[in-house]
């Protein structure tokens, strides 16, 4: 059984900036748009996330953010476990049902879904594709924060992903690979960039 630690982080918050202000700084903050899913068969609940980073190499772990007093946080919790899809441009069909637009009992007819060996649903297509089981739960603000325990991956090196700034999705701009300006000089032979 996974153990729900909590976090209180009110001290400071007469001191916080107003919420508009809170998210208007956030649209800056570059994601890739993610589905965050839970269950299996007609149990299958899922929802887009940005709030998603990568925790530790040693175990491979990951974190999502969920609302606490969501179904999909109760079903993260029963299940003990979560997949994640890092969704790839072209998929913002996807990014929309899974955001609200389709009624949740519907949204797994969007895109193309599998099953992890685990159960869970599993993108077809996606940039990548994650099935964690549950590690840690964390309940910060009005959020629980999920620790999972990478157990499977997928890759589609042709995709690139779908992100989200500025309120809107976006696509990368490949560019050349950077070019030092003359006048560069390599590190000498045995001597490594200081790190901190």
């Amino acid at each position: 059984m996974t153990k729900l630690a909590t976090v209180d982080i009110t001290a400071h918050a007469e001191r916080a900036v107003p919420r508009p202000q809170f998210a208007d700084a956030m649209a800056r903050l570059a994601s890739t748009v993610c589905v965050v899913s839970s269950g299996v068969g007609s149990e299958c609940l899922g929802r887009t996330a940005t709030a998603v980073f990568s925790l530790s190499a040693s175990p491979p772990s990951i974190v999502v953010s969920i609302k606490a007093d969501s179904a999909l946080a109760d079903t993260i919790s029963r299940h003990g476990g979560f997949s994640l899809a890092m969704l790839a441009q072209g998929q913002e069909l996807v990014a929309d049902a899974f955001a609200g637009r389709v009624a949740a009992a519907s949204r797994y007819l969007v895109g193309v879904w599998a099953d992890w060996p685990s159960g869970r649903p599993r993108l077809l297509g996606a940039a990548a594709g994650l099935d964690c089981v549950l590690s840690a739960s964390i309940l910060v603000g009005d959020h629980r924060l999920f620790v999972g325990t990478i157990i499977a991956t997928e890759t589609a090196t042709y995709a690139d992903p779908l992100l989200w700034s500025e309120r809107q999705y976006q696509a990368l701009e490949r560019s050349p690979p950077f070019a030092a300006t003359s006048g560069g000089h390599p590190l000498p032979s045995g001597t490594s960039c200081p790190t901190i």
